[in-house]
């Protein structure tokens, strides 16, 4: 299984707005141990908070589509919406409830629970960082590296003949607007990344993830899948 996509996402510097005390908070719908659940990069010293969190808002999504839809990705939306109203293209950088990649997520979510979580791999996410950098260094996007390398040739250095993907997310440094954004594959045709999120079975259960600074884009995220036995 090989599923490959790109976002590019916005130009815009995005960070995640301060948390409001008198708004009800999407963590309220979850129980603790729900949450826990979703945490299984918790311990995982190797990513960083924001890489950790990209872990657990999968995870949520993939444990109850539904609620993450009306929960998490509400939130997003609005927050998401309210800061780009001051771009004379508003129009066309905001997530619109009415348009088909809105609605197709809500339909596609709505049929997603109790779907196996992901797991977090150091070997993994040494890949997918080498790969954020290059993209960096070299100022593009792609899931190609400079040098020529594909990503099956990246992942094989340490999961060679293994199943895997690959999402690619740019202009977020949170990890619940690179999750959303994904998801929702604005832009995307084909909807792969939302595919590869959302897979169905537990082939491809382990995840690698980086987000670095980009010159164009500010931020970019990368995200490799692989298939490992359990």
């Amino acid at each position: 299984m090989k599923i490959i996509a790109l976002a590019l996402l916005l130009t815009l510097p995005f960070t995640s707005p301060a948390p409001q005390s008198n708004i009800l908070s999407p963590d309220d719908s979850w129980t603790r141990e729900e949450l826990r659940m979703a945490n299984t990069a918790g311990n995982a010293s190797y990513l960083t908070p924001e890489e950790k969190d990209m872990v657990i808002y999968m995870n949520l999504a993939r444990m109850d589509g539904a609620r993450f839809f009306d929960t998490y990705f509400q939130d997003f939306v609005d927050a998401y919406n309210t800061r780009v109203r001051q771009y004379g293209n508003y129009e066309e950088l905001k997530v619109s409830r009415n348009d088909n990649y809105y609605r197709t997520l809500r339909r596609d979510l709505q049929q997603v629970k109790d779907f196996p979580v992901f797991w977090p791999d150091r070997a993994l996410s040494n890949v997918a960082r080498a790969h954020a950098k290059d993209l960096n260094r070299n100022n593009y996007a792609g899931h190609t590296s400079k040098d020529g390398r594909t990503l099956n040739q990246r992942v094989a250095t340490v999961y060679p003949k293994r199943s895997n993907g690959e999402c690619i997310a740019f202009g977020f440094n949170s990890g619940l607007e690179n999750v959303c954004m994904l998801l929702l594959d604005k832009g995307v045709p084909d909807l792969g990344h939302r595919k590869l999120i959302l897979n169905k079975s537990a082939e491809l259960n382990t995840v690698g993830l980086s987000i670095q600074p980009h010159p164009r884009y500010r931020y970019c995220a990368v995200i490799d899948f692989v298939s490992l036995p359990d």
